[in-house]
């Protein structure tokens, strides 16, 4: 029913919004191979396990590697994964339908996390951060006991600028999401193979193909969450000053420990 109704969508637009949507659609693949190339993402016979949250960016991070799993000259198996974490109301019949038509492997973890973040929350506080910790914890050992060996995470480009800046105005750190980390406990090594497409691309193009979107209603529905103001604040950058952004993501990339202030990177007591 799913697959008839994404078909359906498709044949629907018109020949321009199809041209557009078919040029979105190689800039996205060409953008996440050449993370995949540039961070050394994914090697010859690597099991991935690419997280499903049932957003557009986890849509559309599994459609790109299953299109460039078919052409790509190393073989890399992909398992979706799914952690249903029991809040009320959520859909469990729609992942599965979509995942059997995409004929890909798929697993369901079942975990009432909902539940312990409820009970553990102080009062006025957003439930992201406990939420987060016990959602990585599952998805990590999920991932080193049935020999997963790379897990793929569908934060895009803004996001990785978003923690930057939420990282200096809370935290009192330079530090983002790395498009490629090893987990603390170094089990699990964790790629992002988005890191380099816009958000809006990814919107864009979700939009078009009509994935069967689930909402977070663990904390996406609550006002005042920090992210969502720096989400505003670079969203009118874009307005006011086109390309600040992209400059922003190229800083990122392109950063000289001497010309900061962290004696730990730099010895500058050496002269």
């Amino acid at each position: 029913m799913i697959l008839s109704f994404l078909n359906n969508n498709l044949n629907s637009i018109s020949d321009k919004q199809r041209f557009e949507h078919n040029k979105r659609q190689k800039r996205l693949q060409r953008l996440v191979g050449k993370a995949i190339e540039d961070y050394a993402m994914i090697r010859d016979q690597d099991r991935i396990m690419v997280c499903l949250s049932g957003g557009k960016d986890s849509y559309t991070l599994l459609e790109i590697l299953i299109a460039l799993q078919k052409r790509a000259p190393i073989q890399f198996e992909l398992v979706a994964v799914n952690l249903d974490q029991k809040q009320p109301g959520f859909p469990e019949h729609i992942l599965p339908e979509y995942l059997s038509a995409q004929g890909i492997e798929y697993h369901i973890i079942e975990q009432d996390t909902y539940s312990i973040v409820k009970e553990k929350l102080e009062a006025g506080k957003t439930m992201c951060s406990l939420c987060s910790r016990m959602r990585r914890g599952i998805l990590y050992n999920f991932a080193h006991e049935h020999g997963l060996n790379k897990i793929a995470l569908g934060h895009h480009r803004d996001d990785l600028i978003e923690t930057l800046f939420l990282n200096m105005f809370n935290g009192g750190k330079i530090k983002a999401m790395p498009p490629k980390l090893k987990s603390d406990d170094g089990r699990n090594t964790v790629i992002r193979p988005l890191a380099y497409c816009k958000e809006s691309d990814i919107e864009a193009y979700a939009r078009v193909q009509a994935y069967p979107i689930i909402p977070c209603t663990l904390c996406g529905s609550q006002d005042g969450l920090q992210r969502q103001q720096i989400k505003g604040m670079l969203q009118e950058w874009h307005k006011k000053y086109p390309g600040r952004v992209e400059t922003i993501f190229r800083s990122m990339q392109n950063i000289e420990p001497s010309q900061l202030a962290d004696s730990k990177l730099f010895d500058f007591s050496a002269f």
